[in-house]
């Protein structure tokens, strides 16, 4: 396989773009937006730029990377030659259902179509297609050109085929594959999602303000951020997304999202994305402070 193509130019999307880009392969990276499309260029030329002013690549490597990037703002242009498709769009069932039953009267018959959801059931979006055992999930992890892990997710009819070329593609990109079965959440979402809900409740009980208790998950349990950051730097609309998916496909009350996470994607305090979550950023994420609204 040597022609991928990416859905999606957002933060995801042109990480993966670059990642594949760097290490040899052809890459289309469609969006239908032409500036989302410039701007995720103008983010893989920067990390690219980064990159070189660590020594960690040279000019030579930065510019063959760039040359093996495409832009399409036309799906059916960009996925024709493909043998791997990565969807990395909006968090949103019904968009991934649409793009994948479009994609499999596009794309040709022996291509891989993978998507990178955090929690969507890959069986369901295979059921969107005729190729149901072509179908897996690749979920990378943000930001995509440092964090090693991918975590492949077999749907119910997923190839055994399938599975061996895409867990093989991930070690050639220097990636860490782990496979899983297609269960809400997967694993990495599954336990991350209801820590980082736990937090939020935590707050809206009043047991501590936002500061301990990212302090004391750092210094605690020695993550390097604590879960009311990181949920800022996720986005909290995409934890309600996924603690809406946990909880209406696993059936328990504990999977339930905080009411005051509900309320902040609701009012537009969607973390870093926005300026405002947990955190102020208006003066940058370097310099981020508690949000006025909780201390």
């Amino acid at each position: 396989m040597k022609n991928i193509a990416v859905i999606g130019a957002g933060t995801m999307g042109n990480g993966i773009a670059h990642v594949f880009a760097q290490n040899g392969y052809k890459v289309s990276l469609i969006d239908l937006n032409e500036e989302g499309l410039n701007r995720g260029l103008a983010t893989i030329t920067k990390n690219l730029d980064r990159m070189v002013a660590k020594e960690k690549i040279d000019e030579n490597k930065r510019n063959e990377t760039l040359a093996n990037i495409r832009l399409f703002t036309q799906m059916s242009s960009g996925v024709k030659d493909a043998d791997l498709v990565v969807e990395a769009a909006t968090e949103n069932v019904d968009l991934k259902l649409k793009i994948f039953s479009q994609l499999d009267g596009l794309c040709k018959p022996e291509a891989i179509l993978s998507s990178n959801t955090s929690s969507i059931s890959i069986t369901k979006i295979a059921a969107a297609t005729k190729r149901p055992d072509k179908v897996i999930g690749m979920h990378f992890m943000n930001p995509v050109p440092i964090m090693k892990l991918v975590e492949i997710i077999r749907g119910y009819a997923t190839s055994d085929a399938t599975t061996s070329e895409v867990v093989e593609m991930s070690k050639n990109l220097g990636k860490v594959p782990v496979e899983c079965n297609d269960y809400p959440g997967f694993v990495a979402n599954r336990i991350l999602m209801p820590m980082i809900n736990e937090a939020i409740i935590t707050l809206h009980e009043g047991v501590a303000g936002v500061e301990e208790i990212d302090t004391i998950m750092k210094l605690g349990m020695a993550h390097p951020m604590g879960p009311l950051q990181l949920a800022d730097f996720i986005g909290l609309d995409v934890c309600l997304s996924i603690m809406n998916v946990l909880y209406d496909g696993l059936g328990n009350p504990k999977y339930a999202p905080c009411p005051l996470l509900v309320n902040m994607v609701m009012a537009g305090k969607k973390g870093i994305k926005s300026g405002e979550g947990f955190y102020d950023y208006s003066a940058g994420p370097r310099e981020a402070k508690v949000s006025a609204t909780f201390q």
